[in-house]
């Protein structure tokens, strides 16, 4: 035990302690993209290509760390306001025979916008074949708390995050309503028959209902060795989370919460109700949390099994030391860089990459010397 807590401990002094373009004898950080304008997610294609998503309304193709021209052929109604925009990409489980990319993003006007998503394929630079496969109902009047993140169950059905639309925060606790939520849908954006709500009567907005109560969940995450989706999601003024998501589960926004108003005012006098899920991990105060990812590479051996959080207010991406279904530690990584962190993603090779959110964005890549 001593000396793995050392070994531990080693890693993390090692770790955090490389500025950018700078090596140690373990790991190194360097910057492997530039020029980009809030970068939001990345996908790899290969492990010489992927794309990446920026909120400011462009998708980018990297190959061999080259940085393409926009890629033409999105929607012509992508809402980018406040913290809407073009947000996550992922690839289909069968990319490799299908070709399909899907992408979510804000779209609408100020008084009237929502959450969707899409899917397509890549020829030449440009977008084919695009499918809006679902809208999230109802429309609202704010450009904030969409969620947004995207992830596939092992059925190749696709799980959506939906905020709450900040101030229609009661939505969340709505069945008939699907803001606040985590949704599934087929591939194709049709409505599984196994969904928990399905057959609930005059309740249509309901049969993509997976989980609900969560406020803006911007990590979404399945892992297929624990068969368990984890998510992340911001809460108020403390209160952020994660929470292992079962279907037809609640998870109690706005009823239940560790955190206040931002004005400092009570929400709730419940931190705990019947019926309503305790999260996994609870950050009082925030950290902002944007993103989750299970590291599931060889190049750190150490961090098999765990989450990597990355986060905006603090700063950091947090490594959250797992033992099966149990959080046994936390440890702040490349905090003394000072930057908000939007997405954390491991690379086939086992190396991180990790999205800088800014208008001068980059992507940093972290790899293990050998």
């Amino acid at each position: 035990m001593k000396i793995k807590y050392l070994t531990l401990l080693l890693f993390y002094f090692l770790f955090i302690s490389i500025p950018v373009n700078a090596k140690s004898d373990l790991f190194s950080v360097e910057e492997v993209v530039t020029d980009l304008d809030y970068p939001w997610s990345l996908a790899f294609i290969s492990e010489s290509q992927f794309l990446v998503t920026q909120r400011t309304g462009s998708l980018r193709q990297v190959v061999n760390f080259t940085l393409s021209k926009p890629i033409e052929g999105l929607p012509k109604d992508i809402y980018v306001k406040g913290q809407g925009g073009l947000l996550d990409v992922v690839l289909h489980p069968d990319y490799a025979q299908n070709g399909w990319i899907y992408l979510s993003y804000s779209a609408g006007s100020d008084e009237r916008n929502t959450l969707k998503v899409m899917r397509a394929k890549l020829k030449n630079n440009q977008l084919v074949d695009s499918q809006v496969i679902f809208t999230v109902k109802p429309y609202r009047n704010t450009p904030v708390h969409y969620g947004g993140r995207l992830a596939f169950l092992d059925d190749n059905s696709l799980l959506i995050s939906s905020g709450d639309g900040f101030d229609f925060r009661e939505n969340a606790q709505r069945v008939n309503n699907q803001m606040g939520k985590i949704l599934r849908i087929l591939d194709d954006g049709q409505i599984p028959d196994d969904n928990p709500y399905i057959g609930e009567t005059e309740k249509n907005l309901a049969y993509s209902v997976y989980s609900l109560g969560h406020r803006n969940p911007q990590g979404l995450v399945y892992d297929p060795i624990r068969n368990l989706v984890f998510s992340n999601e911001h809460g108020p003024a403390g209160g952020d989370e994660i929470n292992i998501i079962r279907k037809g589960e609640n998870y109690g926004w706005p009823i239940i919460t560790n955190g206040k108003d931002y004005s400092g005012a009570l929400i709730t006098p419940f931190k705990k109700y019947q019926g309503m899920r305790q999260p996994l991990v609870d950050w009082t105060p925030s950290i902002a949390p944007s993103s989750i990812t299970v590291y599931d590479g060889m190049m750190f051996p150490q961090m098999r099994g765990d989450f990597l959080v990355s986060s905006l207010k603090s700063k950091e991406i947090l490594w959250i030391q797992m033992q099966q279904n149990k959080v046994v530690g936390q440890q702040s990584l490349l905090s003394e860089l000072g930057y908000r962190f939007r997405d954390v993603k491991v690379h086939p090779d086992g190396s991180l990459y990790i999205l800088v959110d800014s208008q001068k964005g980059k992507i940093l890549r972290v790899t293990a010397n050998r």
